[in-house]
């Protein structure tokens, strides 16, 4: 229970110390990824959807349905971090130097 409490509170922060904390207390991206090369790729580029999948996955029966749901909303939250910062610094800049 604690360490679920551990895991929520890092990915509350950021979804880079989320993963940082599953790869030291548990094994979840050992079992969710097979290389450490797609494990670093998801850290730098997309934090959130690697978070979800490798909380989604199971080695038994993958990722299901609704697995692949939460896996499309952390690749929105990702997707939003790298493209919504620039139409709110346009908005910011347009109004405050107008």
């Amino acid at each position: 229970m604690g360490g679920c409490c551990l895991l929520a509170l890092a990915s509350w922060i950021s979804p880079r110390l989320a993963m940082i904390v599953m790869w030291l207390f548990t094994d979840r991206l050992a079992l969710a990824f097979d290389s450490f090369l797609a494990a670093a790729v998801g850290f730098v580029l997309l934090p959130w959807t690697s978070v979800i999948y490798a909380l989604v996955y199971s080695p038994a029966t993958k990722v299901s349905w609704l697995g692949w749901m939460f896996v499309a909303f952390g690749l929105f939250l990702d997707l939003s971090s790298w493209f919504g910062g620039g139409n709110k610094g346009r908005e910011y800049y347009v109004a405050e130097y107008r």
